[in-house]
């Protein structure tokens, strides 16, 4: 009844509208131009299942929104809002006879929401579905969980362009897939030589040369409405008579954009579009493409904590349907203005808006729907767990959300407003100040009103913003007293305002009143930032990001502020936009988040055991205060802390202290026992809490460790029986022959070192042993004068080789001293001469 016999979409509408009475989903893969967006909801509308049900197709534009509606309810003959309607933002064409409504991705979201069930609801089409939108995945997640658990006779269908096939008829649980063929022509493709250095610039002789060497209309693609405006400003003059130009973006009133979409007879237009003439859009007339090669997409923007459009190199899919547009009515061209090497690097696809967006929204709606943990739904593309686990922490500090991830009233209250859960809780508790609350919402949600590199040093105080907003409104700035000001954002900032506060109503939060920082606060509360003491405009967030506020700005002066956008830095961030706020409101609007505690902890620079309280916002310390009375336990790991930061050399070593322990560790390697106690400085350091925690009760300065009776500390580490085998097995000294006792020096793993004066040792046949006869001692042999004179290990082997020669030595230089000719037998001792019997 409605099929159009010239477009190729209707060679598969029977095949589809049988694969719908049989199955409960399906796939439509079809190029564009082949009229699947028009043709098909009309097509299957009356079909039996349905049973008088409506239709809800989803576009991911406001433009095709409203052009797709308009073009169906031309082809059945009505005006829009009679059987064919639509819903975009803040704007609504539906009426009790409608039976297809046209809507935008956030529209549906919204109403399952509302009404889990669809209600009336037969069939959803997800149109122009391969963009990937986060709106989209996640309206088809909520709609697939609908389709298993309540509604039983819901249908989906799934369009694309370019998609792939096969991974959404999988998520649509084996759902046939039914390919449509398309209308297009050889389309020749022309490239620049060199890249381009002034893109502005390169579209504009782009444009003039395709007026020159082609015939027919001329579509050009453009990133955004600024480069739109700024390229017709620039063709007016310059354009051959019989050539107009004609803006086309989502903003325009519906007489300009039909004025766009339509062919103009006996007049040549140039079609100045966004992205949004890619795919689902029919724009008559075109045989012409020039392509700047550039798009905006939503990103997550982790300077301001929200999403914004960004302008990206387009991928090659999307530069392969931007091309296709000038193939549909015959023969076509594209100009392309970038150079064939720089095609070669496009990528293939952009990404998913799912998998780089800021997933707040999401979360927030999948909180409202009832569900924690994204896993419990189905995905094409399942969120990152990263992004998700910031997403909810956010959500929990904006008390959107419970410890379990559940959301609380404050959270469904933000979720009614289909804002960014930032600014829809500062709107929400700004109570009397909603309309400044507005303002700073829009001025967020868009770029600087103030122009950068206008010559003008502009504040980074958004107070600022405020102050040339409410001016601007007023009719008191123009463009010669304030070059500086974009009133073209103005205007999109004053225009989201009226929406919002109209869509608001009477609603209205509960607060005190509050300065502009106090609620930005409310928006970015991970954003409030304390100066650093003694620096010029340092400042640190309570997120624990450093954060640098230019020296000269007056903001640099203020104890704390609010940052709204950063950029955040390798090491250190950047503040672009901010608000001074006083400590009793930071105290006032965050006191749930404030923790207070007790620190005690080692002070490197006083060497002491510090306490006090401390009062801290996050990162942020907000004030200390002393502790008198300090717990002995947390005292004692403070300066098991200290000691272990100065080292072992900072207790009261004795020699004899130091012998003892490596006579302990040379007993552990003697006899391969690690029942011995490994007293190594690492292993010490290692255990200070079991060994010299307990003894250090009322210490609390590195001088006070001096009172330590560390000899005694150390020896209880052995047991009483080690104790009295350890003076057997490495006794500290050894009896001499002479008798005199002489002290041994150990060292770990080594013999001992006996030095002795050679006279002393008179009369001893073997060298002297030590841990049960298994280790010989070695001898350092001294002359009278307590000098070296022979090393050795062998006792014997000296008497028996090599003492007549040093007794001759010695008999030269010490002659009043005793020189045997025979040690054995010999009188030891440890005089000039032996006593007399």
């Amino acid at each position: 009844m409605y099929s159009n016999a010239k477009l190729p979409v209707t060679r598969l509408l029977p095949e589809l509208c049988q694969t719908l009475a049989e199955e409960r989903a399906a796939v439509v893969a079809a190029p564009p131009g082949s009229g699947k967006t028009t043709l098909i909801p009309l097509a299957l509308l009356d079909q039996p299942w349905l049973a008088g049900k409506k239709i809800i197709m989803l576009e991911p534009r406001r433009l095709a929104t409203r052009a797709a509606a308009r073009r169906m309810a031309q082809l059945c003959g009505e005006t829009v809002g009679d059987r064919v309607g639509y819903q975009v933002r803040f704007e609504r064409e539906i009426s009790p006879s409608t039976r297809i409504e046209v809507v935008t991705e956030g529209i549906l979201t919204r109403r399952l929401q509302q009404d889990p069930e669809l209600a009336g609801v037969g069939l959803v089409i997800f149109d122009e579905f391969h963009e990937r939108s986060l709106h989209a995945d996640l309206a088809l997640a909520l709609c697939l969980d609908v389709m298993e658990n309540l509604r039983e006779d819901l249908r989906l269908l799934v369009m694309s362009a370019t998609l792939d096939t096969r991974a959404v008829a999988t998520l649509l649980g084996g759902a046939p897939v039914v390919v449509g063929e398309g209308r297009s022509f050889p389309v020749e493709l022309r490239y620049l030589d060199r890249p381009a250095t002034d893109s502005h610039d390169a579209v504009v002789r782009g444009v003039l040369r395709a007026v020159a060497e082609t015939a027919g209309d001329i579509l050009v693609f453009l990133p955004g409405t600024g480069e739109i405006r700024r390229v017709n400003g620039s063709l007016e003059q310059r354009l051959p008579p019989g050539v107009e130009l004609f803006p086309l973006y989502g903003d325009l009133s519906r007489a300009d954009q039909d004025a766009a979409l339509t062919a103009q007879p006996n007049r040549r237009r140039v079609v100045l579009a966004t992205s949004i003439a890619e795919t689902s859009l029919t724009i008559e007339g075109i045989g012409t493409v020039v392509d700047a090669g550039w798009s905006r997409r939503p990103r997550f923007d982790p300077n301001s904590g929200l999403s914004r459009l960004q302008t990206v190199r387009v991928s090659a899919a999307s530069a392969e349907q931007r091309a296709g547009r000038a193939g549909r009515l015959g023969p076509g061209v594209c100009y392309r203005l970038w150079t064939a090497a720089e095609q070669e690097r496009l990528v293939p696809h952009q990404p998913p808006e799912l998998l780089e967006a800021d997933l707040a929204p999401l979360v927030l709606e999948l909180a409202l729907w009832g569900v924690a943990d994204p896993g419990e739904l189905h995905w094409l593309d399942r969120p990152p767990a990263g992004a998700y686990a910031q997403a909810q922490a956010l959500l929990r500090r904006l008390d959107a959300l419970d410890d379990r991830g559940r959301i609380t009233p404050v959270g469904r209250r933000m979720a009614g407003l289909a804002l960014h859960p930032r600014l829809a809780h500062l709107i929400l508790n700004a109570g009397d100040q909603r309309d400044l609350a507005l303002d700073l919402a829009g001025l967020l949600g868009e770029r600087d009103i103030l122009k950068r590199g206008s010559g003008v040093s502009h504040s980074i105080d958004i107070e600022e913003r405020l102050q040339q907003l409410a001016a601007w409104r007023q009719g008191g700035t123009d463009a010669r007293s304030t070059p500086y000001l974009d009133r073209s954002i103005c205007r999109r900032v004053d225009r989201a305002v009226k929406q919002w506060r109209r869509s608001l109503g009477s609603i209205k939060g509960e607060g005190q009143r509050l300065s502009v920082g106090g609620l930005l606060s409310l928006a970015f509360p991970d954003r409030i930032a304390q100066r650093r003491p003694g620096s010029n405009g340092r400042y640190l967030l309570a997120s624990g990001r450093a954060l640098q506020v230019p020296a000269d700005d007056p903001l640099s002066q203020h104890d704390y502020l609010v940052v709204a956008s950063l950029d955040a830095g390798k090491r250190e961030g950047r503040a672009y936009l901010a608000a001074p706020i006083q400590i009793d409101q930071i105290r006032q609007l965050q006191g749930a988040h404030i923790e207070i505690a007790s620190r005690v902890e080692w002070d490197s620079s006083s060497q002491a055991v510090v306490a006090q309280e401390e009062e801290r916002l996050g990162r942020i310390l907000l004030a200390t205060r002393p502790i008198k009375r300090i717990d002995p336990e947390a005292a004692q790991r403070a300066m098991v802390a200290g000691i272990r930061e100065l080292g072992l050399s900072v207790l009261p070593w004795s020699e004899s202290l130091q012998q003892w322990r490596q006579r302990v560790m040379s007993l552990r390697v003697w006899l391969e026992d690690t029942r011995w106690p490994d007293v190594s400085d690492t292993a010490l350091l290692d255990s200070l809490e079991e060994w010299l925690g307990p003894w250090l009760t009322g210490i609390s300065r590195r001088e006070q460790l001096k009172q330590l009776e560390l000899n005694a500390i150390l020896t209880s580490q052995l047991s009483w029986e080690q104790q009295q085998q350890l003076e057997t097995l490495a006794p500290a000294s050894l009896t001499m022959p002479s008798g005199s006792r002489r002290r041994l020096r150990y060292q770990e793993g080594e013999p001992p070192v006996l030095a002795v004066k050679l006279q002393e040792l008179f009369g001893l046949q073997e060298t002297p042993t030590v841990c049960r006869g298994s280790v010989n001692v070695m001898l350092h042999l001294l002359s009278p004068a307590q000098r070296p004179i022979q090393v050795t290990r062998d006792l014997a082997g000296f008497w028996e080789r090599t003492y007549a020669e040093v007794r001759k030595e010695l008999k030269g230089r010490y002659p009043k001293h005793y020189w045997p000719d025979d040690p054995h037998t010999a009188v030891p001792t440890a005089r000039v001469r032996p006593g007399k019997k």
